[in-house]
């Protein structure tokens, strides 16, 4: 069986996810990914070089991620680019991961932690979707707790993702993460019970 597992911004779905991985879960982190086909050697930074020029390049050959960050926040034609690089590159290597997680152990529950998945429309390569959910001013103060940024700064970000209220109506199911550890632990526990993975 698998699940993608998403939500918004500081709502804690590494929380979420670590909570499921420690019973068992087999683990696909989108995020992980991203960095790995970013990879002095990898033909996705290959592409993204030759796209965007020796700028995005550091001495060593790694990716220089702030001046990237520059180039592709400031002008949304540039972030397409990217993503148009990147995007199917990550997805064939989750899928690959996931069609071999789901041959070598049938048994398991395996998650896909994707931030982007409603955005990306990739719900349909998942049974069901896991959102975690705060609400937006929990989100709002972890995220500045968190990045140390200012209000203003930590709404934007919000704001450049889908609303969480929306994703939690698209949800499947909900982790509600705004209260303790304990609450959240016992809502991964019942879920796991109801799945029949216990």
């Amino acid at each position: 069986m698998n699940i993608g597992l998403t939500g918004g911004i500081a709502t804690g779905k590494s929380t979420v996810s670590a909570l499921l991985v420690a019973k068992g879960a087999l683990l696909i982190d989108a995020d992980a990914i991203a960095r790995e086909v970013m990879l002095p050697g990898h033909p996705v930074l290959a592409a993204v070089i030759q796209h965007f020029g020796q700028a995005v390049m550091n001495s060593d050959g790694t990716l220089h991620r702030k001046k990237l960050g520059e180039i592709v926040f400031a002008d949304p034609a540039q972030r397409q680019a990217l993503n148009d690089i990147t995007h199917p590159a990550i997805r064939e290597e989750m899928r690959l991961r996931m069609v071999a997680y789901e041959r070598e152990q049938p048994d398991k529950l395996v998650l896909a932690d994707i931030p982007l998945l409603y955005e990306s429309g990739l719900e349909s390569l998942y049974k069901e979707i896991m959102v975690v959910y705060v609400p937006r001013e929990v989100q709002l103060q972890r995220l500045m707790l968190r990045d140390g940024l200012t209000e203003e700064q930590a709404g934007l970000r919000l704001s450049a993702q889908m609303d969480i209220e929306q994703k939690r109506s698209m949800a499947d199911i909900v982790i509600d993460n705004s209260g303790t550890l304990a609450e959240t632990e016992r809502q991964i526990e019942l879920f796991w019970q109801r799945k029949g993975l216990a």
